[in-house]
C-alpha cells in the first residue's frame, strides 16, 4: 500500500510541474551541478548505480542504504575561472526507521572588484551560494527503496539575495543477484521563498530523471545510462542570431531534414552514457559522454573532447579517493576531487 501511494505521489507531483522550463529560465541552476567526482566522470547524470556510495545519494536519496551508516564524504570542484564548489556529508542508519543523510554545500563565485560610475575601484565583494541537504530513505522490500531530499538554499550575489526550499523524491529498484539497478527521480520540487528582484516569477530547475546500471556477470565492466529532462521532449535550442539554413543559397531549393535524424538527435539529448572498468575491489576507471552538453557547447571548427568526461577511483586502506575531469568546452575542463571513508571501519574491534 505504501509503495502504491508513494509511486502515485511521484507522478502527481511530476505532472503538476510539467510546464517547467530549462535552459536559462530558472534560478538556482547550481542545483544541477554534478557534485561528486564519480558522477562527474560518468557524464554528470548517473543516478542508477546502487553500490553503497554516499556521493551518489546526494543526488538520488533512494540510493541511501544501511551499509552507508557512519560514512563521511568530502568533495571539491575546481570549476571555471575562480569558481569553486563542494560539499561535506554523512549518513547514519536508524533501525526500524531508515537511513538518514546530511550534506552542507557551498559555491564560491570568487572575489570581485567594486567600482564607481567612473571606473575607480572602491572596494571588493564576494558572491556565493550555500545549502543544506537532508536526505532519508526506507527500504520497502528486498528490491525497492524510496527516498527523499529536503534542500534549503541561500544565494548572495552582492546586493541581491535569494533563498529557496526544494525537495527530491526518488525510487530505486535493485536486483543484486543480476547486478541491475534502476531509479526514477523528481528533482527540485519547491519554490523560491525570496526573489532576487521583487516582482520576478523565478522558478527552480525542476527535472524528471531516470537512471539504469548493469554489470554483466563475470565481467569487470559496469554500464550506466542516465535519462535527463524527461518532462520535456524537445531539448534543442535554436540561436536567433544563427538560425538553421533551410534554403540552399545556390539552387534556391529547400533543404530537406531527415525526420529520422531529427528524432535521433532529440532522443540522444536525453541520454548520458557512462562506463566503469572495475579492477579488483580497489581500483575503477570511468568514462562518460553527455550528448546534450556536446551539442550545446561544441565549437564546430575544433570539436575535441567536448561532452566527454573521465576519472578514476582508488581505495587506499580504508579511504576511497576519486577524481574526475569533464570537458565542457574548448575553453576548459572541470576537475573534481572526492574523499570518502566509513567511520565505523576505524573502530577497534573488541
Amino acid at each position: 500500500m505504501l509503495r502504491s501511494i508513494f509511486i502515485s505521489g511521484l507522478f502527481v507531483l511530476g505532472a503538476a510541474q510539467l510546464s517547467a522550463q530549462i535552459g536559462g529560465t530558472s534560478a538556482f541552476v547550481s542545483l544541477d551541478l554534478p557534485m561528486s567526482a564519480r558522477m562527474a566522470a560518468l557524464g554528470g547524470k548517473s543516478c542508477g548505480i546502487n553500490d553503497g556510495d554516499l556521493n551518489l545519494a546526494i543526488w538520488n536519496p533512494a540510493l541511501l542504504r544501511q551499509d552507508m551508516s557512519t560514512q563521511l564524504s568530502f568533495s571539491f570542484v575546481d570549476y571555471f575561472t575562480d569558481i569553486r564548489y563542494g560539499y561535506a556529508g554523512a549518513a547514519y542508519h536508524v533501525d526500524k526507521a531508515g537511513t538518514f543523510s546530511l550534506f552542507a554545500t557551498r559555491i564560491d563565485y570568487g572575489t570581485f572588484r567594486e567600482t564607481d560610475a567612473s571606473g575607480f575601484v572602491i572596494g571588493e565583494f564576494t558572491a556565493g551560494e550555500y545549502g543544506i541537504n537532508a536526505g532519508y530513505s526506507r527500504q520497502i522490500d528486498s528490491n525497492l527503496t524510496v527516498g527523499a531530499n529536503l534542500k534549503f538554499i541561500q544565494s548572495n550575489l552582492y546586493l541581491w539575495k535569494a533563498s529557496a526550499v526544494a525537495a527530491d523524491l526518488a525510487l530505486n529498484y535493485n536486483i543484486p543477484a543480476k547486478n541491475f539497478s534502476a531509479s526514477f527521480l523528481i528533482r527540485n520540487i519547491g519554490l523560491v521563498t525570496r526573489q532576487y528582484t521583487s516582482g520576478n516569477d523565478e522558478k527552480l530547475p525542476f527535472e524528471m530523471e531516470a537512471g539504469f546500471s548493469y554489470k554483466p556477470a563475470h565481467m569487470p565492466f559496469r554500464f550506466s545510462l542516465g535519462l535527463q529532462q524527461l518532462q520535456q521532449w524537445d531539448l534543442t535550442y535554436t540561436d536567433p542570431a544563427n538560425p538553421p539554413q533551410l534554403v540552399d543559397p545556390i539552387s534556391g531549393d529547400s533543404i530537406k531534414v531527415s525526420k529520422f535524424k531529427t528524432f535521433g538527435d532529440k532522443l540522444a539529448r536525453h541520454c548520458v552514457f557512462g562506463g566503469e572498468i572495475l579492477i579488483g575491489k580497489a581500483v575503477s576507471i570511468r568514462m562518460g559522454y553527455n550528448y546534450q552538453r556536446r551539442k550545446e557547447l561544441l565549437v564546430d571548427t575544433r570539436r575535441g573532447m567536448t561532452g566527454f568526461s573521465f576519472g578514476f577511483g582508488v581505495r587506499i586502506k580504508k579511504i576511497q579517493l576519486n577524481y574526475a575531469r569533464a570537458k565542457y568546452h574548448l575553453a576548459g575542463s572541470t576537475n573534481t576531487f572526492t574523499v570518502t571513508a566509513t567511520l565505523s571501519e576505524f573502530y577497534r574491534k573488541k
